[in-house]
């Protein structure tokens, strides 16, 4: 029998009921520090074959049960909470159960004192997730419904967390260097050493493909940084592994989500948005900040409360048969003559106050929204409704409908192109698609597969943004383009630099060889369209001729046979 006495058994058995009635299915501990004797729910007892629902050093008891791989990480978690440099734990392990099967736990624990601050109780509640197929079997940690699941609980319950999403870049190599198997070794080697350094700030989960999540209740964004820098230098430094170097860059994306109960217009913050923000900042890493440590919207907490509500509200509108989008057209003309080619056409959203929000407030985030090509098809159809009246007056006009990586990687993509033409009505040749430099992070077979089927069927393609990347002569070599699109940025000092003009004479001849026209984008005045004359360009678009504006504006402005004056041109 323990040293403890009838009094503190009497005050352990009505904690660890009270503990009981709150665990919401979890399975509860409760341990007196001073006896060091502890009360464990039954089911523990009977699951893992524990002593009793009573034991003393039940810590070292329980130890016993924890996979090898996570058994340090766990005792020294224990040993900081007994010495007092730790008033509690959240973490994940793997336990071993009466039957010899390992189950993946959440643990999580606090210390309560004495009114002197000394160390009275340590009691917590542990989640075994094994028996709800909440596991992934490559890595034995909690998987992707399951780090949804979690998320949509704390959100319920309007929880502060810190979220951190963190992959490896190219990987493949690794696959096409040693092959699946040893490719399979390192990911669960990196799973597990993620665990055993980190698994004690929150709860770790294998998502999609390469990439590890970490939900935490505890930690802040800045001291995840300090963490992230060690884990970087580590797999990207180097290890070895079965007699093999290997070396994994990284890259890692958070955000930090307190105060979202209700956002603006009383909408709750959804689970999805918080996933397609946190998304956007692993992505944020990767391609633009080399691995570095990327938090949403800069960690500034007015403005990433506000962006996650406008997300939020734009989500809704997309799954509310995209309620509240609208389309607004920017002329293209012939640089010579500055007759009417075309049009581009680009996405609004009507906010609940009337403000008209533009894509570059959206867009970056939900290009990776799973939902996101529900909003590409939408964009595609309405343009092409709106645009086919001004067909038989000007059937030469070409509409110009962005399309964005995300909706490339769909496999039904050509048809749904194909699909929104036969409904609509609306000529082939009258359509063009314009792709960014992003798409070279498509498979470019895939790319040439997709430009050769609607090519075929008289879609043509325009290469946006020229002049912002470093594949465009790449892509130019493997696509067929009817127009190279140079980017605002690429021509803005054409005015004070003549080299720039020369520039833009030597792409727009390059542009020729490919059997393509240039365009320009960002004529602001009559000086800089002066210019560009001189660099023989075909066409121009930007704020000289007309901000972008709904059809029925783009048609009194355009297609009513007057001419424009100077100030019409520059409303």
């Amino acid at each position: 029998m323990s040293g403890i006495t009838h009094e503190r058994l009497v005050k352990l058995n009505r904690l660890f009921t009270s503990y009981e009635i709150i665990a919401e299915g979890t399975e509860v501990f409760l341990c007196d520090m001073r006896y060091d004797y502890s009360r464990w729910s039954r089911r523990m007892v009977e699951v893992y074959g524990l002593p009793g629902e009573y034991m003393e050093n039940a810590g070292e008891i329980w130890e016993e049960h924890i996979h090898p791989d996570d058994r340090a990480g766990y005792h020294k978690s224990i040993e900081s909470i007994f010495t007092g440099e730790s008033v509690g734990h959240d973490m994940q392990y793997r336990a071993l159960d009466k039957k010899g099967k390992y189950h993946t736990c959440t643990c999580r624990g606090i210390v309560l004192g004495d009114e002197d601050g000394n160390l009275e109780y340590f009691g917590g509640v542990i989640r075994d997730h094994s028996p709800d197929g909440e596991i992934d079997p490559l890595t034995g940690l909690r998987n992707q419904q399951a780090f949804f699941k979690d998320l949509a609980h704390y959100l319920e319950g309007n929880e502060t967390i810190f979220i951190a999403m963190l992959g490896t870049t190219h990987f493949s190599r690794m696959n096409d260097l040693y092959g699946y198997d040893f490719a399979n070794r390192i990911l669960q080697h990196n799973a597990r050493y993620m665990l055993e350094h980190y698994g004690n700030i929150g709860s770790l989960f294998r998502l999609d493909g390469i990439k590890l999540a970490i939900i935490s209740r505890s930690i802040t964004p800045e001291e995840f940084r300090e963490h992230y820098r060690t884990i970087s230098d580590i797999l990207q430094g180097g290890y070895l592994l079965d007699g093999k170097w290997v070396q994994m860059p990284v890259n890692c994306g958070g955000i930090y989500v307190n105060d979202v109960e209700t956002g603006m217009n009383g909408i709750k913050t959804g689970v999805n948005t918080v996933y397609s923000c946190l998304t956007n900042a692993y992505e944020d890493s990767k391609y633009n900040h080399q691995g570095d440590f990327c938090e949403f919207e800069g960690g500034m907490t007015v403005r990433r409360q506000n962006k996650l509500d406008l997300i939020n509200m734009v989500r809704n509108s997309v799954n509310d048969g995209c309620r509240n989008f609208v389309m607004y057209y920017q002329p293209i003309v012939n640089a010579k003559d500055e007759s009417l080619a075309g049009a581009e056409a680009l996405l609004r959203w009507i906010g609940p106050d009337g403000r008209v929000v533009g894509p570059d407030e959206f867009i970056p985030v939900l290009e990776s929204d799973a939902m996101f090509p529900i909003l590409g098809t939408w964009v595609l159809k309405s343009a092409l409704e709106e645009v086919k009246p001004l067909l038989e007056d000007y059937p030469d006009f070409v509409i110009n409908v962005n399309v964005s990586y995300a909706q490339l990687q769909q496999h039904d993509f050509v048809q749904n192109v194909l699909s929104a033409l036969r409904e609509t009505g609306f000529p082939a040749r009258n359509l063009c698609l314009e792709i960014t430099e992003r798409a070279r992070m498509l498979d470019m077979d895939r790319l040439i597969n997709i430009n050769f089927r609607l090519v075929r069927q008289g879609v043509s393609f325009a290469l946006d943004d020229f002049g912002t990347g470093f594949s465009s002569i790449n892509i130019l070599k493997h696509l067929k383009f009817r127009t190279v699109k140079l980017d605002r940025k690429f021509v803005m000092n054409v005015l004070d630099d003549s080299k720039e003009v020369n520039l833009v004479t030597s792409v727009t001849r390059m542009a020729r060889i490919f059997g393509a026209t240039t365009c320009v984008e960002g004529v602001e005045d009559a000086r800089m369209r002066a210019a560009l004359l001189n660099s023989e360009v075909d066409k121009m678009q930007g704020y000289y001729y007309s901000v972008p504006v709904p059809m029925g504006v783009f048609r009194n402005k355009f297609c009513s046979g007057q001419n424009e004056t100077e100030e019409q041109k520059s409303v």
